[in-house]
């Protein structure tokens, strides 16, 4: 009743009243919203907290060790291939170096040791960038040893033997006449000998008779 009597009889004093009682009315709606907002969202400091603490654990796992892959069996083991010489011009040397045998089959070992007979025993040879069984005393012959035991394979599996065997003998043929030697199969069996015959009839093929 105050206010309506001062307004009837001050009319002036309506305009001021009014923006007076707006601002107040402004203020204390900021004021809530400003209340609302600090409850819906954490202080800066908390928010700094929580982005360093996300930063913290990307970094961690950026410089956490990676799992390492399982060492394999020993029975997985190969022997490192030696380093392969090379003469002036970069190619691989038509020099022999004898190296350690591939593998630990003894009874193709003994045979490539006794049967040329190896200039070199225990020791394979490496001659233009390939690997062979035995350099023969006194010669310039190279030997390719093969002491399956061809006689007891199914005819399938004498097939895929023999595939197998042409490709290492082609590789291995071109590598010994590129350096002036010769190169010479020995096989455990006639049958073998009779099977890579028939597959390329040029091959010098030996029976070794080496047993398994």
């Amino acid at each position: 009743m105050g206010i309506g009597l001062c307004v009837l009889v001050a009319p002036e004093i309506v305009v001021g009243a009014v923006i007076v009682l707006g601002v107040v009315v402004v203020a204390v709606a900021i004021q809530e919203e400003l209340a609302a907002y600090e409850l819906r969202h954490a202080s800066p400091e908390e928010a700094g907290t929580s982005r360093g603490t996300k930063v913290s654990s990307r970094e961690a796992e950026a410089h956490r060790k990676p799992k390492l892959k399982p060492e394999p069996a020993g029975q997985d083991w190969q022997p490192p291939v030696p380093p392969v010489p090379v003469d002036r011009t970069g190619r691989a040397s038509c020099e022999p170096v004898p190296v350690p045998h591939a593998g630990e089959d003894d009874p193709h070992n003994e045979c490539a040791d006794r049967f040329p007979p190896n200039r070199h025993p225990g020791m394979d040879v490496l001659v233009g960038g390939v690997r062979f069984d035995a350099l023969q005393v006194g010669v310039r012959v190279l030997w390719e040893i093969k002491t399956h035991r061809f006689d007891t394979y199914n005819d399938f599996i004498r097939r895929q033997e023999i595939e197998k065997e042409l490709e290492q003998i082609e590789r291995e043929q071109d590598a010994a006449a590129a350096c002036g030697y010769g190169y010479v199969i020995g096989v455990s069996t006639q049958a073998h000998k009779d099977a890579l015959l028939r597959a390329n009839r040029f091959l010098n093929v030996v029976v070794t008779g080496c047993k398994r």
